[in-house]
C-alpha cells in the first residue's frame, strides 16, 4: 500500500519570510498524523508542498522512498480534501464520487463497484442520487472524503477540512473522521489550527511555529511532557511561570518563584539552573483552605471564578504574584459552588506535575506568511 513520507530540511521563502524553515518529519504508513499550529505558522505551506501545489525553496519531499520534487501533482500518489470541499453542485453525489475515475478512462463496472464501496465506507449510499445542496455540511465533507479516497491514494492530505463547520458536528465527524482513517489504513495528513481535532484524532501531531517543528509527539506526550514554553502554551491551557532553578531538591530541582517561596519539581529539565520557565497544567493544580502548610503550597487569592459546567475555572494570584489558573472539577465533593474575589486559599502544586522548560521556550509571536 505504502504512504510513508519523509521531509528533509523542508524549506520554502517567499521573498524574504520564510515560510517552512528546514523541517525533518517523517510519518510512517498508516499513521493518522496531524500539523498543528496558529495561522502563518507554515503547516498549509508544508501540506501544499507534499502535494505538489508548492515548490520548495530547497530540500525534500519523499513518498515511499522516491523524491517527489518536479512530480506534478497529478502523478503523486496523494489527493487533497479541502476547507470547501469544492463539490460540483450540478452533479450527483454518486457522479462527484466517480469524477476522478472517469477522468482516469475506468470502466463503467469498476467505477460502479468501487463508487458503491466507498459510499457505504462514508455512509452515505441511500444518499448517492442527491445533489449537494440537498445535502447537510457534514454529509457534503463526506462526499469529498469519498472522492479522494476512491481514487486509492496512499497518503490523503486534509487541510482544515472540518473548519466551516458548527462545534457539535465538528466533534462528531473527529470521531468518524479516525474510525474511517483505521478502517481503510492509508496515511492521513491532517492540517489544523483547533487543538481538541488534533488530541482526539492523531496518532502523532507535529507542532509548528515560524516555520518550524516545535515538538512531534503523541497527543499524550506533548500535552503532559511540552518541550518548549511555545507548545505548552498552544496546547490546551497552561500556566507559564518564570523561576530560579537553584539547585538539585529530593528527586527533582528546587525553584524560586519569587518573594522566597521555593517549589520542587520533578519534571522537565531537572540540570537546569538559573534563569528558566515552569509550567503546570490548570487539572494538577489543588485549591486547599487559606493557612495550609506544606511543600509546595503557596498563599494566593482568588480574583476570579468561572463555572464551565464539568468544572470551575478559577483564576488566582499567589503571593508571588504569579496569576495560576485552577481547573477543579464538578466531580471534587469538596470543592465550593464558587469563590468569591478577594478570598484567600492556599494553591498546592504537586512536584511532579510542575515542567521545567528552557528560558529560550518563551513564546512567540507568530509573523504570518503570504497566503498562498
Amino acid at each position: 500500500m505504502g504512504g510513508e513520507i519523509q521531509l528533509v530540511a523542508l524549506t520554502k521563502l517567499f521573498g524574504s519570510v520564510t515560510a517552512v524553515d528546514a523541517v525533518d518529519l517523517t510519518i510512517p504508513q498508516g499513521e493518522f498524523f496531524s500539523l498543528l499550529g496558529p495561522s502563518g505558522c507554515g503547516k498549509t505551506t508544508t501540506l501544499r508542498m507534499i502535494a505538489g501545489f508548492e515548490l520548495p525553496t530547497s530540500g525534500q519531499v519523499l513518498l515511499d522512498g522516491a523524491d517527489m520534487i518536479g512530480i506534478p501533482p497529478n502523478k503523486r500518489n496523494v489527493n487533497t480534501v479541502f476547507q470547501s470541499y469544492a463539490l460540483f453542485p450540478h452533479m450527483k453525489v454518486f457522479d462527484n464520487v466517480a469524477y476522478g475515475l472517469r477522468r482516469a478512462r475506468a470502466g463503467r463496472a469498476e467505477i460502479k463497484q468501487r463508487v458503491g464501496e466507498v459510499l457505504e465506507q462514508v455512509q452515505l449510499s441511500a444518499l448517492a442520487s442527491r445533489k449537494p445542496a440537498q445535502l447537510s455540511g457534514g454529509q457534503q465533507q463526506r462526499v469529498a472524503l469519498a472522492r479522494a479516497l476512491v481514487l486509492k491514494p496512499a497518503v490523503l492530505l486534509l487541510d482544515e477540512p472540518l473548519g466551516s463547520l458548527d462545534a457539535k458536528l465538528r466533534r462528531q465527524l473527529q470521531v468518524e473522521l479516525k474510525a474511517l482513517q483505521e478502517q481503510v489504513g492509508i496515511t492521513f495528513l491532517y492540517v489544523t489550527h483547533d487543538q481538541e481535532e488534533a488530541i482526539t484524532m492523531s496518532d502523532r501531531i507535529a507542532v509548528m511555529n515560524h516555520g518550524h517543528v516545535e515538538q512531534a509527539a503523541t497527543p499524550r506526550e506533548m500535552y503532559e511532557e511540552p518541550a518548549t514554553a511555545f507548545v505548552a502554551d498552544f496546547l490546551g491551557v497552561s500556566n507559564l511561570m518564570d523561576a530560579r532553578a537553584t539547585g538539585s531538591a529530593s528527586g527533582g530541582v528546587a525553584l524560586d518563584l519569587g518573594s522566597g517561596l521555593v517549589v520542587e519539581a520533578r519534571g522537565g529539565d531537572l540540570s537546569a539552573r538559573g534563569t528558566v520557565r515552569v509550567v503546570i497544567r490548570p487539572e494538577r493544580v489543588r485549591i486547599d483552605q487559606a493557612g495550609v502548610t506544606g511543600a509546595n503550597r503557596i498563599p494566593a487569592m482568588v480574583t476570579r471564578s468561572i463555572y464551565l459546567g464539568n468544572g470551575v475555572r478559577v483564576i488566582t494570584q499567589l503571593a508571588t504574584g504569579n496569576s495560576l489558573t485552577v481547573l477543579v472539577p464538578s466531580t471534587a465533593d469538596d470543592a465550593p459552588a464558587s469563590w468569591a474575589p478577594g478570598e484567600p486559599v492556599t494553591c498546592y502544586l504537586p512536584a511532579s506535575a510542575i515542567r521545567v522548560l528552557p528560558v529560550d521556550s518563551a513564546p512567540a509571536e507568530v509573523q504570518p506568511v503570504p497566503a498562498t
